[in-house]
């Protein structure tokens, strides 16, 4: 379905990216908590994994080479799909595991899962400051829309508004509507304040 196993462009080996269940909810919980200055609570992780029909929840879990038994969750990716779009809430991915393809590959897997339920755009809001998200989004054809001021809490921080439109997937797959030249809606929705980082 959606497991990946393997080496995936340079994701490291021994990666699997499939859909969360709510027993992945402590470590969901846990990489929230070490990875956001304002992170979300059980509560509305909760909400976002049973309570809301637009979300989708990704992780990434590490499975040791040769070994059988439990695999750790070393990412997430919590995002939504509302009609033609989808938005970006929450990437996050453990100090120790980045800078390996992990994050790149949950945002791909995301957009493969939006294109499959005909989306045609993709959006988020992230950190003005966090410029190693800013370059994996822009690495993945995002482009900057504009910025909303003082968005962000703990610490106050503007927020940038980026969009993909039209969604391009890993193998070159766009919305056929856009390949036909049909008019993409130009609505910016506004994600909720957890944001996009990696």
């Amino acid at each position: 379905m959606m497991a990946r196993s393997g080496h995936r462009g340079d994701v490291m080996e021994g990666i699997i990216i499939e859909p969360a269940t709510f027993e992945a909810l402590p470590d969901i919980l846990q990489i929230e908590e070490a990875c956001f200055s304002a992170p979300w609570t059980r509560k509305m992780l909760e909400a976002e994994l049973s309570g809301n029909p637009f979300a989708h929840f990704l992780v990434a879990k590490q499975a040791l080479p040769g070994k059988v038994g439990p695999v750790s969750i070393v990412g997430y990716h919590c995002f939504w799909i509302v009609f033609e779009e989808v938005r970006l809430m929450n990437l996050a991915v453990i100090e120790s595991m980045r800078h390996k393809g992990i994050a790149r590959a949950l945002v791909m897997q995301a957009l493969e899962v939006g294109l499959a339920q005909a989306a045609m755009r993709a959006v988020l809001e992230v950190r003005a400051s966090n410029q190693a998200a800013h370059a994996l989004y822009r690495g993945l054809g995002f482009r900057d829309v504009t910025t909303r001021p003082t968005y962000y809490t703990n610490p106050i921080e503007d927020a940038l508004l980026m969009e993909l439109d039209p969604i391009v997937s890993e193998s070159g797959r766009v919305r056929q509507e856009s390949v036909a030249g049909e008019g993409v809606s130009g609505h910016c929705s506004n994600p909720s304040p957890g944001g996009a980082t990696c």
